[in-house]
């Protein structure tokens, strides 16, 4: 006889799932920063770097608003943490260089220092988050119609991410 199902089963996905789903998600696209030096290719064209380096800057910027978060709310530190270290992965994929290390201390940087900007409460300040992250992930959604193979499938890995990252930070406990 089967069990009855439980009364707090929760509908949609859980935590675990989506946590692994983000990084298992970019490393199925196979995050390669530059191109094989043995395939004497045409390489990518104007078009295709041009998108990448938008993409790693956009990723960049996402990285600067988890700094000033963390920066003006230390307690939101352990839950942001993870999924900041998966947007410096996207940015690395892309060909940025970011440092995985947060820069919370004296030394922030640049486009993070507007901490006065951030909001005075944690929920105002996952979901202005959450809005950072929504909006990149639609953007790169619509921008991977017109990029080709490796590139559209590494924008589509990193919306998705990007889409667990907004569930996390406004209905899951990250």
């Amino acid at each position: 006889m089967p069990f009855p199902p439980s009364p707090r089963a929760r509908s949609g996905p859980r935590r675990r799932s989506l946590l692994a789903l983000g990084p298992a998600a970019v490393a199925l696209a196979g995050c390669t920063a530059g191109e094989d030096p043995a395939d004497p290719g045409d390489g990518p064209s104007a078009a295709e770097r041009r998108a990448r380096a938008r993409a790693a800057r956009d990723s960049e910027g996402l990285v600067a608003r988890y700094d000033a978060v963390i920066a003006a709310r230390p307690g939101l530190a352990g839950r942001l943490g993870p999924l900041r270290e998966d947007v410096v992965r996207h940015a690395r994929a892309f060909g940025g260089g970011r440092k995985a290390s947060p820069s919370v201390s004296g030394s922030a940087a640049p486009s993070a220092s507007p901490t006065a900007a951030v909001p005075g409460n944690d929920k105002d300040a996952l979901a202005g988050l959450a809005a950072a992250e929504r909006e990149l992930a639609d953007r790169r959604s619509k921008e991977l119609l017109g990029v080709p193979g490796e590139l559209a499938r590494l924008l589509a890995s990193v919306a998705a991410a990007g889409a667990v990252h907004v569930y996390l930070l406004t209905e899951g406990e990250a």
